[in-house]
């Protein structure tokens, strides 16, 4: 089949691409079993099907794909009226379209189908009506219409169908395509007729015509459906390849609630359901959760019934009782995430009397009651503590939010709905941040800050109707830069527009440019699941939106995006949220996933499909976006369009030119959006469109108008205006006029600098709208400026001019209104009411209160009165001119310099009259201070009623913020008197609130107002009272604040009562640090200190001085009034290297004006050139140097230090022995260093016994040089070295070897050159021979060997060696523990290095262990062996074989002498030889001649005599008898042959040979 040009080199192809060779495939028309479906194309008429046969399709367009790589289409036979009936030939269909289904293997889940006609009628026909609903076809792309017989479905396959249920699926598609088709393969030349009648009589003349045309085929009928079976294979075989390349990444996508669950109040015993629809792909799991415990169905039969139906998920939770008052949690979850939605189920119970018709109405009680054990309360109280404050942070580090929340009344069964926001806007669960509710306690933590975190976090917790919030701001700074000077991050990172071709990504520009202007910016893209990044462009960009092309259509990425400016390459930003490269429409389709029943998107269109239509020119084409780098164009696709679908070819021209160029030239657009780039900057262009298709490229659209290339949108202008105004201690609220015709505005970025510092700093990182700011984090008191700027797409603007200077200090607002108005006590007339001081002062201290009232009659409230015209200082008021027995209702009113602040709430009714009652009143006026991790003081004021006997003491009672009202304790078992009370035991991070009562004779009385909820915690940077001495003694209490604002004062109390007017004591303020002076410290002193400061968060601490502090300070202060001078070591003599003599002693410090004065015998010594005197101040080192002790210098030395007012002194006596003794190391010293001046010895002469046991002499010596000798003498006479010594180590030696009593004596080495000599000499005799004697043999004995054991002729030997032997070496052996008796048979000695045991012809009483010790003197040295057992019968078998071998060889026959080797004999003479032969027993002999016997006879005579002589005679010698002759003697022990030759010679010859010798030397001379 032929493909246009650019789907064969693309294997991807339009969605609504259709093939013109597969027209006729599918238009075999069948009709459904059970019920049929009508259509005609002169009316709407639409009959449904059966319930069953709407799922059937339903289930088999969920499955089918409407990525149309190519069409399957089928070419119909067209009727003027297309009704269709159930007839037997239509079953017939049916069934062979199921056949030919399974037939052509269409079994493959990304199977995609769609039904045409393939020829439409020439004329138009009417508009056919839109089958979706109005909101659907909101959602669709303008003017895309999709003809009703080829409504098409999306299957993405390898999610979660079957390969089994896809092939069924497949089948059914086929069968059900009846009800989408026309019958066109009748013939055409039938008409319709005016009646209905006639349409009916002429449909089943066509049906039977249609029979007959079927069962007689034409040839090319034949060929036609041959050829449809081939290109349904291909498409087959397309449309797997397609989807084995479809990147599934971008249909997955998070859960995401559709309707959350509902919260819901009930009465006991009635049942409840929740609702909730998720969204999400793959299908979330949903898990129920009651109180964040996972609902177990299994583990509660019937109580829990968990559903999950077509997307709707419910749990009802039947025959509810109280315990199923609960936050019960739906969680969502699949691969792409998780997602939670919270509902309250609240159970009531009947308690008391009820509302019988509320009950059987079925109404509820309102959300805002609250389910108690006690019954219902009408609203809930909820307080944040522990709460976070505004927050600094750095990208890449952690933080957390968080704070305590106090819901009263407490219902543990019912949770709050707790929700963060930023910004205003709700903050969701993601990789970035996390959310916790522990039940009490809401944290909020991000696991890697960015800057897109930047704003103001708001908490919201909500308890039925009831919530409260609380916020404060989060600031996050750049990250340190990799490269120095490089710009910040951007942040924001958004895709705008997704389509197949592009996509558009937006930023924010960061606020940091790293100190020259930015360039531009890179983006980087990702592929969702890979982790490589590619850069999208070549050059920066300065626009902050950029389209991304060149991307995979279906595939899902993330960008991101860097700046750049001349130093470098900045960090880049946080990464985008995924998207897909697919258009919206196709997004959407993709995305929904119909539960049930079928709601697919079916459109009419006006026309019926066409065949070869080519499209007509596109609409409404304009230019959304133009920047100087590309150019973004929109246009609405073609009315007319035929049957398939288009893609389209862009065009420009420049202005002026009719000269059109294709931009697109190699891969068509599909989408009806394009960017175009490489156009020139501010160069003028026209645009314009083209639809192409199989059939051809239609005509263009209209072109756009002149575009002129460059940034459409302009920078914003500077904002004007700056204006700063106090705010708090550390923030200034910052406001200006925004920027003037400022379009796409994103916000501003505020900066500030410290005046005359020139530096700015970003007080913001992530832009800000509006006008105002508030610029946390400055230093309180410094003086600063601002400038801001805005920014846009377009980049930002200059900075607008500085503001004025402001310092950095808390602004002054009115107060916040007091609150727990109480009545102290009351008379007939008047009432005397108390009150809380407000919490927030407003920055001004409170300068009086004015309190209201009214009336109360019949609880009706009448107007409000004026108690008092002149405001009141104290927390308390009399009102007077009362009315007795009247109730009465009070409002109360802070003032200070900064006005009246806002009223307090309505207290409560109280009657005026006259108290009677014993009990004192409540006490009031409670204060919490100096709050530590586990103590605080409470203080109070007595009750101003004491009833009718004087207040004796009071109890104070606590219990913890949450706890019930029968929870409270007393701390306190008898009552005080003080009116102040230190806590200690608390409980550190635990949140307590208290309470104080009053006693008199009568009893106790009603306690006072609550104080706190206070949470035991020590603040970071408390700092406590301090007391110090100074160095006149003067004793005082001092105390530093870090957190004063310009209105606060220090306030000394002693026992909590103010010390303003006190004689003894004296205050000194200065800035943040006061102190308290005691004139004259004594016991009327004693108490407990306390220093307040004023317009704080209750800042204060106390210092109490008992008898023992007392003593401790004025012990203090008297040392420090008559200070000495300390001292590390006292006065103290030492030697010196020459003799010199140093007295020395050190303090512990001295100042530069300290001055010591040296005595001697009661006499000042001054320095001269005797004494040297010195004083080192920095280490406190005083010292006194003399060059030599005379007899005049014995006596007594003294050091007097005299520093300011310290003095100190130090005495040394040096005299008889201990002076003498010194005198003697002094001169010895001295003359040591005149010995040193020359050669010398560093070490004296030593001696040292090395490891082969030789005895080494050595000696160090020093200061020598080259012509410096050395000679070593023994008894004073010279000893003769064979090497000379180099002196490079220093170290001199004489060796002796194998050292022994001769080499003992006096041994003395001498160094001498030109500068002197220095000797020194060792004593080797005597004792201390004997003790090198003893190292000796010590060495020796440590040197032997371990024993050995060996057999010899005449026994067993015991050996070890030794380096060798000396006599002083005791050696002593031992048999089994016994010492060896020494006998012929077992003896011991040494030979050569060898130390042995011989044991003579062992028996079995040799066996045993053997011990040899050798004693060198001093000490044993031991070597043991084991001759026993196998060694034992080892030994003994080698000695017998040495034994016998030894006899053998003994008696064994030899020659013993007499034969020679040679023998030269003149012929004729007689030769006679002996020699003697030995052996036992007596030998045989034997001779040999030439190697042959040789027999006696008459010429040679051979005897052998006495068993020990042998004789050989010849008698007259001839040349015959020359040769080798033998000797052979043979015993049993063995034998033995000794040679000899015989030589005879002529005497005629030898003359012969003579005299021709000299004739041949006489020829050679010549």
């Amino acid at each position: 089949m032929s493909l246009p040009f650019y789907q064969k080199s693309h294997q991807h192809y339009d969605l609504s691409y259709r093939n013109k060779d597969l027209r006729t495939t599918m238009s075999h028309y069948q009709q459904e079993k059970k019920r049929s479906a009508i259509y005609t194309h002169g009316s709407t008429a639409y009959s449904s099907r059966s319930s069953a046969a709407h799922r059937q399709e339903s289930e088999a367009f969920s499955q089918v794909s409407a990525v149309s790589s190519q069409q399957q289409a089928a070419q119909a036979y067209s009727l003027g009226a297309s009704q269709f009936s159930r007839g037997t030939d239509v079953s017939r269909k049916t069934a062979s379209a199921y056949d030919y289904g399974y037939s052509h293997g269409l079994t493959d889940s990304s199977l995609l189908l769609e039904d045409y006609s393939a020829k439409l009628s020439p004329q138009p026909k009417r508009a056919k009506r839109n089958l979706l609903p109005g909101e659907e076809t909101e959602n669709l792309p303008g003017n895309y219409m999709v003809p009703i017989y080829s409504g098409r479905q999306v299957h993405i396959g390898g999610i979660r169908d079957t390969e089994e249920e896809r092939i069924k699926e497949a089948a059914a598609y086929i069968a059900q395509r009846t009800l989408l088709a026309s019958e066109e393969e009748l013939t055409a030349s039938k008409k319709s007729t005016a009646s209905k009648q006639s349409k009916i009589s002429k449909q089943a003349t066509s049906t039977l015509q249609r029979e007959e045309t079927f069962e007689k085929k034409s040839r090319s009928v034949a060929i036609r459906e041959k050829a449809e079976e081939l290109s349904l294979r291909k498409t087959l075989e397309d449309t797997q390849a397609y989807h084995g390349k479809l990147n599934e990444d971008h249909l997955l996508h998070a859960p995401e609630f559709i309707i959350k669950p509902r919260s819901h109040t009930v009465w006991e015993k009635e049942n409840v359901k929740l609702h909730c629809s998720v969204a999400g792909w793959p299908e979330p799991r949903v898990t129920w959760y009651k109180n964040q415990v996972p609902i177990n169905v299994h583990a509660n039969p019937g109580k829990y019934i968990v559903e999950s139906r077509y997307g709707m998920h419910t749990l009802e939770i039947s025959k509810c009782d109280f315990e199923d008052t609960a936050q019960y949690r739906a969680s969502a979850m699949n691969v792409q995430g998780e997602v939670s939605a919270y509902a309250s189920v609240v159970v009531k119970r009947y308690k008391g009397e009820l509302d019988e018709t509320r009950l059987h109405a079925g109404a509820s009680m309102p959300l805002s009651f609250a389910v108690t054990p006690y019954g219902y309360a009408s609203k809930f109280d909820i307080h944040f503590d522990d709460k976070f404050d505004v927050s600094f942070g750095r990208e890449g580090e952690t933080m957390s939010l968080g704070c305590r929340v106090v819901i009263t009344p407490e219902i543990k069964p019912f949770q709050p709905e707790v929700q963060w926001y930023r910004n205003g806007a709700p903050v969701s669960p993601s990789k970035w941040v996390n959310m916790n509710w522990s039940g009490d306690r809401a944290t909020l933590t991000f696991s890697h800050l960015n800057k897109e975190d930047e704003g103001l976090y708001a908490i919201r917790v909500r308890m039925g109707e009831y919530y409260e919030q609380y916020s404060a701001y989060v600031f996050v700074r750049d990250a340190d830069a990799e490269i120095e000077g490089a710009p910040a991050a951007p942040l924001d990172v958004v895709p705008l527009d997704a389509n197949k071709d592009y996509i558009i990504i937006s930023w924010k520009q960061p606020a940091v440019d790293g100190g020259s202007p930015i360039l531009g910016y890179f983006i980087d893209k990702c592929e969702v699941g890979t982790d490589s990044w590619s850069q999208c462009n070549d050059t920066p960009v300065k626009f902050a939106r950029f389209p991304v092309t060149g991307l995979i259509e279906g595939r899902s990425y993330i960008f991101r995006v860097r700046a750049v400016n001349k130093t470098g390459i900045g960090l880049p930003s946080r990464v985008s949220e995924p998207v897909a490269a697919l258009d919206a429409a196709e997004k959407a389709r993709l995305k929904s996933r119909p539960s049930a029943p079928w709601t697919g998107q079916i459109i009419v269109t006006e026309e019926e499909p066409t065949e070869g239509v080519i499209p007509g020119p596109p609409t409404d084409l304009s230019v959304t976006e133009a920047t100087r780098s590309y150019v973004v164009l929109s246009w609405k696709p073609p009315g007319q369009r035929g049957h398939e679908g288009i893609m389209y070819f862009v065009e420009k021209c420049d202005v002026g030119t009719e000269n059109w160029q294709r931009v697109n030239t190699e891969l068509p657009v599909k989408s009806p959006r394009f960017a175009l780039f490489d156009l020139v900057e501010g160069k003028s262009y026209r645009f314009r469109v083209r639809c192409s298709n199989s059939a051809g490229v239609g005509e263009p659209s209209e072109a756009t108008e002149v575009t002129i290339v460059g940034d459409k949108l302009d920078i914003p202008k500077p904002p004007g205006k700056i204006i700063p105004s106090r705010n708090t201690d550390t923030s200034v609220v910052v406001s200006w006029e925004e920027s003037k015709d400022a379009k796409e505005l994103v916000g501003y970025y505020i900066e500030s600098s410290v005046v005359g510092s020139g530096k700015w700093e970003p007080c913001n990182n992530n832009p800000v709208k509006g006008s105002r700011f508030t610029c946390h984090g400055l230093a309180t008191g410094q003086s600063y400026i601002f400038r801001v700027r805005a920014v846009n797409a377009a980049g930002l603007s200059e900075y607008s001019q500085d503001s004025e200077a402001i310092e950095v200090k808390a602004a002054i607002a009115a107060p916040s209104p007091p609150y727990d108005i109480t009545c102290l006590e009351s008379f007939r007339d008047s009432m005397v009411l108390g009150w809380k001081q407000p919490d927030t002062t407003g920055g001004a201290e409170i300068t009086g209160y004015y309190v209201n009232y009214r009336e109360v009659i019949g609880g009706v409230p009448g107007k409000w009165r004026e108690a008092n015209i002149k405001a009141v200082s104290d927390a308390a008021y009399k009102i007077d001119n009362l009315k007795e027995n009247t109730v009465y209702q009070f409002q109360v009113s802070a003032m200070n310099i900064a006005g009246l602040g806002a009223p307090s709430a309505v207290s409560e009714c109280f009657r005026c009259e006259e108290w009677t009652i014993a009990v004192p009143g409540p006490p009031h006026s409670l204060k919490l201070s100096e709050v530590r991790k586990s103590s605080l003081v409470l203080q109070w004021e007595p009750p101003v009623y004491s009833g009718r006997t004087p207040v004796t003491g009071y109890f104070v009672d606590l219990k913890e913020a949450s706890a019930k009202d029968d929870q409270w304790r007393g701390l306190n078992e008898a009552a005080i008197g003080n009116k102040y009370l230190r806590v200690r035991g608390l409980q550190e991070g635990v949140s307590y609130v208290f309470r104080v009562r009053a006693i008199n004779q009568a009893g106790v009385g009603k306690p006072s107002d609550l104080a706190g909820p206070v949470v035991a915690e020590t603040r970071p940077g408390t700092k406590e009272v301090v007391v110090n001495v100074d160095d006149d003694g003067v004793i005082s209490l001092n105390f530093e604040c870090d957190q004063m604002t310009p209105k606060s004062e220090f306030v000394w109390s002693k026992d909590y009562v103010p010390t303003e007017d006190s004689p003894r004591l004296e205050v000194e303020s200065k800035g943040n640090k006061t102190k308290m002076t005691f004139k004259d410290l004594g016991t009327d002193d004693l108490g407990l200190y306390s220093c307040d400061v004023t317009d704080t968060d209750g800042i204060a601490s106390s210092y109490l001085i008992d008898e023992e502090e007392i003593k401790r300070l004025l012990a203090l202060s008297q040392e420090h009034k008559f200070p000495t001078v300390p001292t590390k070591s006292e006065l103290a003599v030492e030697i010196l290297e020459k003799g010199q003599v140093r007295f020395w002693m050190q303090a512990e410090k001295l100042s530069g004006n300290a001055k010591v004065n040296y005595i001697f015998n009661e006499k000042e010594i001054f320095e001269g050139p005797k004494y040297k005197m010195h004083i080192d101040r920095n280490t406190g080192i005083i010292e006194m140097f003399m060059e030599k002790l005379q007899d005049e210098d014995e006596g007594t030395y003294t050091f007097q230090i005299q520093d300011g007012k310290a003095t100190g002194h130090s005495t040394l006596v040096l005299i008889g022995d201990v002076y003498k003794t010194l005198q003697k190391e002094a001169e010895f010293q001295r003359q040591e260093w005149i010995r040193k001046q020359g050669p010398h010895f560093a070490e004296y002469l030593s001696w040292e016994v090395t490891g082969e046991c030789n005895v080494l002499l050595k000696c160090k010596v020093a200061n020598i040089k080259k012509e410096t000798h050395i000679v070593w003498y023994k008894d004073e006479r010279e000893i003769s070295v064979d090497e000379k010594h180099d002196f490079k180590d220093g170290i001199c030696t004489l060796l002796i070897t194998e050292f022994s009593k001769k080499d003992a004596g006096f041994y003395e080495v001498i160094l001498k050159d030109d500068r002197g000599k220095d000797k020194s000499r060792l004593k080797l005799v005597d004792e201390a021979f004997q003790e090198l004697m003893m190292e000796v043999c010590r060495k020796i004995a440590l040197s032997a060997t371990d024993l050995k054991i060996q057999s010899t002729a005449e026994g067993i030997r015991l050996y070890s060696f030794v380096t060798y032997y000396l006599d002083d070496l005791k050696v002593n052996w031992s048999h089994n523990g016994t010492g060896i008796k020494y006998t012929d048979r077992v003896k011991t000695g040494v030979t050569g290095e060898q130390i042995w045991l011989q044991i003579n012809e062992p028996t079995p009483n040799d066996k045993g262990k053997y011990v040899m010790e050798l004693f060198d003197g001093k000490t044993g040295h031991q070597k043991t062996v084991d001759l026993s057992g196998q060694a034992f019968d080892e030994a003994v078998a080698e000695f017998q074989r040495l034994k016998q071998a030894a006899i053998a060889e003994k008696n064994r026959a030899r020659v013993l002498g007499g034969l020679p080797d040679v023998v030269t004999i003149q012929e004729g003479k007689a030769l006679n030889l002996t020699c003697n032969v030995w052996g036992d027993p007596t030998p045989e002999v034997s001779w040999l001649k030439n190697e042959k016997p040789l027999a006696s006879d008459d010429h040679c005579s051979l005897r052998f005599e006495a068993g020990k002589t042998a004789f050989f005679t010849i008698t007259g010698v001839s040349t015959a008898d020359s040769g080798k002759y033998g000797l052979v003697v043979k015993n049993k022990y063995g034998s033995e042959t000794s040679d000899f030759t015989v030589s005879v010679f002529i005497p005629e010859e030898e003359a012969r040979k003579g005299a021709s010798e000299p004739q041949k030397g006489n020829q050679k001379s010549k």
